[in-house]
């Protein structure tokens, strides 16, 4: 009780010592309140019966039955394939992106041509996704650079935003140019905290650049690819929704369908918000066991978790 005691004064003095450094947590702590936690009471109405007008927590109880809706729609399981393929692709493709480029950039010695590639890299992340997918739309016309490519060596024009097998590759080629440069900013800080010694050693053992990269550099960023890792995966199903929205359309939909923009036509276009709620409810859960599988997995495996 004395320690619980002594503790609660240790706490209070830090307090009123520290204060206007704790003003600062008031913000964020806000934010999370207002906007992250206060909304999950909402989620109650995916097992009542919401009405426009009605109350905000639904008019009556109904169960599990718009779970067992959804489970028997075709069209939700055609939005979850597309969704776990789009994110399967995504995590395989672009997460290790950013680790090659940093290691290729850690290797260069003219810091004026670093700096230009790291310059060209970021810039397309501070752009507008509107402003992207008007890129993607130009590049991709019948007359835009693409098709001149292809008609170059001797193809013919293809309409690929008219094409749902072309979708994914267009998304995820986006998503490429769009996020890799900036996904470097974090190995490259811990690249410079790998102590030089290591290299120096390795040297003297032998060890060549690429065995220097294979002993020393990777196990000095692998607690944080461990941790991206975990964090990507646990957005596995969170595709970008407003990257797919503004891209597909009525013929690339069988294939750039995810549960988002499912969620978006079922929810808001159809006024259908119980249902939608229990779709986005059920989307929430798996991607909750996704990151604590991932961080146990981790955690026996390589040593390195979040918690």
């Amino acid at each position: 009780m004395a320690t619980e005691l002594r503790g609660n004064e240790t706490w209070g003095l830090a307090l009123r010592k520290h204060w206007r450094l704790y003003t600062f947590a008031i913000l964020p702590i806000a934010w999370f309140l207002v906007f992250r936690y206060l909304p999950m009471a909402g989620n109650v109405i995916a097992f009542r019966r919401f009405r426009p007008g009605g109350s905000i927590f639904g008019e009556e109880w109904v169960g599990l039955y718009y779970i067992e809706r959804f489970i028997q729609d075709q069209a939700f399981w055609q939005a979850f394939q597309n969704t776990v393929i789009i994110g399967g692709l995504t995590l395989l493709i672009v997460f290790p992106l950013p680790i090659i480029l940093a290691l290729l950039l850690n290797e260069l010695r003219s810091r004026l041509f670093k700096r230009f590639v790291q310059t060209v890299s970021y810039l397309p992340h501070f752009m507008s996704i509107v402003i992207v997918a008007g890129f993607v739309f130009e590049l991709t016309a019948l007359d835009g650079t693409v098709n001149r490519l292809v008609e170059l060596f001797g193809g013919d024009p293809i309409s690929f935003m008219q094409q749902a097998d072309w979708f994914r590759t267009i998304y995820i080629s986006s998503e490429v140019w769009q996020t890799v440069g900036w996904g470097t900013i974090l190995y490259l800080a811990t690249l410079t905290t790998i102590d030089s010694q290591l290299y120096e050693a390795a040297r003297i053992d032998g060890a060549n650049r690429w065995q220097q990269t294979w002993h020393v550099t990777l196990p000095g960023i692998r607690p944080t690819m461990v941790v991206l890792l975990i964090l990507n995966i646990g957005q596995f199903m969170q595709v970008g929704f407003e990257k797919i929205f503004l891209l597909y359309n009525t013929l690339t939909q069988p294939t750039a369908d995810v549960l988002s923009t499912y969620i978006y036509r079922v929810g808001l276009t159809s006024g259908q918000l119980s249902y939608a709620t229990a779709i986005g409810l059920f989307e929430a859960v798996i991607g909750l066991v996704l990151v604590f599988s991932a961080n146990a997995i981790s955690r026996r495996v390589t040593g390195s978790s979040l918690w």
